[in-house]
């Protein structure tokens, strides 16, 4: 009987398993050749192999007992076949693959040309046709994201590094991030993408959602540019030749088609461009594989040091045309002596050529993820995991799930706290933070250092925060934040203070309330055109007081939230008491003779005793509506993350109205709308605009200099670089207005277009911005600025800083220009 039992259960068992083919594939000096695509002849079944050139070919139940044709493609080496007979559930085939030959016996050449110039021009041409036959698929994909660093300080410009979420091992090296998703993909182009993920799996963290996405990998070297941070140039771009020279290396035959091996080189250096090789197949003219690298120089992104792309590609008969099967991103980095690299894996298989997309195939909705993704059990990742894992993310796996149980529990996170939660005899002086991790709340009181600076209304001043934070989960869905503040201006003897409270509902409609109350000093432009820092060290250091302040004792409500997809509302209703204050010294490190400090009245500098305004109460009613045209947006458990198009303007319409003002006179209604757009112009750079315009309804003269539209102005030799709606040598009140009003900014950063055709310049990889800005109100004559400069200046890694030259007509003073200085973060 028992036997009985013991033969259904095997045979139950064995119905279960599903065959595979397993093995690792070397070269002939034995070493083990990573990411090898390994496919089933004639079909959309495939894999590639992992950084330790093992592989797992998953078959199915029906393949039992069937003969079957192996295929093993791999850049640079001769494609092998194998017939192999599914005679068990597990069948082993290691391989051993050589480098691939290559002659020139096929290429035609002619007097005076270069063969591989033909084919890139003929490439070049057939680029849009190869283009629109792959425009719209389905699939499944599969992803692995993997960061490794390789060296780790303990400190960070100070600050303690840790473990990073253990990591790190005694010798400060380690994976800090490993995942893995499976999704089903639909693709349309130009830009129609949809992803639904199965699966995602996250080291270390059991209840996390890979960042790995499909969309985000991809890239394809038919598309004139790959947008990676700068626009890079393909080799095979309709403008290709302007930036690479092209060598034809040798052919060798696949599937009976020849394949030219080309090498490309840049024409310049720190050019927009890749270095490398491409294999294109004759007459198709279709792209057989690629192998490409970059660089931090090119995409400015200073700590990347480099950036490599494979792309494998395989012949559907059906289709006559080669698709990507199999994609790795291999990277390093290095900044502040922080070293590592990564990998970023991606499989495509079973594609369909001819989905038959309707009107409702694609929404905004780019990415959403199945129910109960992150809770897959490893039988479900040993079965359907196309690429496996190398034995050090298999040990990664398991030592982040050991470590994660321990580093949840309250023993551990209160552990942590205590250390971080030490009274230290520094911390009345740079602040002190107490936290409860495990019960997810955090109090605090800021430094009382960071905060002291100086102006001739206050003279010097510090202030002193008190807050509270919580927080629902490690995702902060749900968050509430409460301050109490403090600020004592030592020349006029005043303590004002404010406090507020701010609500959070949930990360998908970011619904938030917030109340706040009590005594502010505040710039009249409430945009706080100089920064108090600045304003510091111009008074103390210039004698040049540019701030210009009156006192707010006030109450309010604020509510925002997103409607619908793309349309974001915000409102506030307050009650404001506005007063006006005085300069109270003149205090400055270096006096001059020929200088003297500003009256704190923006419209009668020279006078001290006068006032911008009286003494006067009015309620405030703010409303604004943000109309993203295009938006589309990624949908985590956690909440939505937008994604705004670039092919639209963001339009913001915007009503505000004062009312039950203690003087009638002072009663407004004024109406605005704004335009914004960022987007880039092919491989010549990014252009960025700001359009405004406003009109106030039914006001006089008399309305309160408070409530008059300012404009961003500067007067000191610093800008924002990120920024454009700011008239950089213009003076911060000068166009301050009642009536109509029309703003424009624009503003162009080449990135490299231009400087890096100049030979000896290139060398620097600066880039040249140009921009254009005017200001038109009833009132006044037409305002405009023009601005040139260099971006990306710096040295080494440290890329940071921005120098424009400004040039404005039309001011009260006269034309002005200056050399401004920026700081880019």
């Amino acid at each position: 009987m028992r036997t009985h039992y013991f033969i259904i259960f095997l045979t139950l068992f064995s119905s279960t398993l599903i065959a595979q083919i397993t093995g690792v594939v070397t070269n002939q000096n034995g070493e083990q050749l990573p990411f090898v695509n390994v496919y089933i002849e004639n079909s959309n079944r495939g894999t590639t192999t992992n950084g330790d050139g093992a592989y797992e070919l998953l078959l199915e139940r029906e393949d039992q007992g069937k003969e079957m044709v192996v295929v093993f493609q791999f850049l640079g080496f001769e494609t092998i076949t194998r017939t192999v007979e599914i005679g068990s559930p597990q069948v082993v085939l290691d391989i051993v693959m050589t480098e691939a030959t290559t002659s020139l016996d096929e290429v035609i050449v002619e007097a005076g040309v270069n063969p591989a110039d033909r084919i890139i021009r003929a490439t070049i041409a057939n680029r849009k046709k190869n283009l629109d036959v792959i425009g719209e698929y389905t699939a499944k994909f599969y992803s692995r994201g993997l960061w490794q660093v390789q060296d780790a300080p303990d400190k960070i410009l100070g600050q303690e590094v840790g473990d990073l979420g253990g990591g790190l091992d005694s010798t400060r090296t380690g994976i800090i991030y490993l995942s893995e998703t499976i999704s089903d993909i639909k693709y349309q182009r130009p830009d129609n993408f949809s992803e639904v993920i199965v699966a995602s799996k996250v080291s270390g963290d059991d209840n996390g959602f890979s960042f790995n996405t499909a969309s985000d990998a991809n890239f394809s070297f038919y598309e004139n540019t790959l947008n990676l941070n700068a626009q890079i140039v393909s080799p095979i771009a309709s403008n290709a030749f302007s930036y690479y020279k092209y060598t034809l290396e040798g052919t060798f035959y696949e599937n009976n088609q020849l394949v030219n091996k080309i090498t490309v080189t840049p024409r310049r250096v720190n050019d927009r461009v890749f270095t490398g090789t491409i294999y294109i197949v004759e007459d198709s003219w279709q792209l057989y594989g690629v192998d490409l690298h970059t660089d931090g120089t090119a995409i400015q992104v200073p700590f990347i040091e480099s950036l490599n792309f494979k792309q494998n590609f395989k012949y559907e008969d059906e289709l006559k045309q080669w698709v990507k099967i199999s994609q790795v991103i291999d990277f390093s980095f290095g900044f502040l002596g922080l070293k590592g690299d990564g990998r970023f894996t991606a499989a495509y298989s079973d594609y369909n050529f001819n989905p038959a997309f309707g009107k409702n195939s694609f929404s905004a909705e780019i990415l959403s993820f199945s129910q109960n993704a992150n809770k897959k059990d490893s039988t479900f990742w040993d079965q359907r995991r196309p690429v496996p894992l190398t034995l050090l993310e298999q040990e990664d796996y398991v030592k982040k799930d050991s470590i994660q149980v321990i580093r949840k529990s309250k023993k551990y996170l209160d552990s942590i706290d205590a250390r971080g939660n030490r009274f230290k005899l520094t911390s009345p002086v740079f602040g002190y933070d107490y936290t409860d991790t495990y019960n997810r709340w955090r109090v605090g009181v800021s430094s009382p250092l960071q905060a002291i600076q100086y102006n001739t209304v206050q003279g010097w001043n510090g202030s002193l925060q008190a807050s509270y934070s919580s927080w629902s989960d490690d995702d902060y869905t749900k968050t509430f934040y409460a301050f109490a503040k403090a600020n004592y201006g030592f020349s006029e003897d005043q303590l004002r203070y404010t406090l507020g409270v701010t609500r959070r509902f949930n990360r998908t409609n970011r619904a938030v309330v917030s109340l706040t109350g009590g005594v502010d000093l505040q710039q009249f432009n409430n945009a706080e055109p100089i920064r108090p820092i600045f304003n510091t060290a111009y008074s103390l250091l210039r004698e040049k007081n540019f701030a210009k302040y009156y006192e707010k004792e006030f109450a309010q409500i604020a509510y925002g939230q997103e409607l619908v997809n793309g349309l974001r509302v915000n409102a506030i209703l307050a009650y404001e008491k506005r007063n006006p204050v005085f300069n109270t010294t003149d205090q400055t490190f270096f006096p001059s003779d020929d200088r003297e400090f500003t009256s704190n009245n923006p419209l009668a500098p020279l006078s001290n005793g006068s006032a911008a305004i009286t003494t006067h109460r009015i309620g405030k009613f703010f409303t604004s509506a943000t109309i993203n045209f295009g938006q589309k947006y990624y949908s985590y458990p956690s909440g939505k993350f937008n994604v705004q198009s670039e092919r639209y303007p963001a339009i913001t319409l915007v009503y505000e109205k004062g009312f039950g003002a203690s003087n009638a006179d002072y009663n407004f209604d004024q109406l605005r709308i704004v335009a914004q757009q960022e987007f880039n112009v092919g491989n010549k750079g990014r252009l960025s605009y700001d359009l405004r315009a406003g009109t106030f309804l039914g006001t006089g003269d008399e309305i309160s200099f408070v409530d008059r539209q300012h404009f961003n102005g500067n007067e000191t030799v610093l800008f924002e670089p990120g920024a454009i709606n700011r008239f950089n040598v213009l003076p911060y009140y000068e166009r301050s207005t009642n009536t109509g009003y029309f703003e424009a900014h624009a503003e162009h950063n080449f990135k490299g277009w231009i400087l890096g055709k100049i030979p000896g310049i290139n060398k620097l990889n600066f880039n040249l911005v140009a921009g254009a800005h005017l200001l038109s109100t009833q009132d006044q004559r037409l305002y405009r600025e023009f601005n040139v400069g260099l971006s990306n200046v710096g040295w080494g890694k440290f890329r940071l800083l921005r120098v424009d030259y400004v040039y404005g007509q039309g001011a009260l003073g006269g034309n002005k220009g200056a050399f401004l200085i920026g700081l880019s973060l």
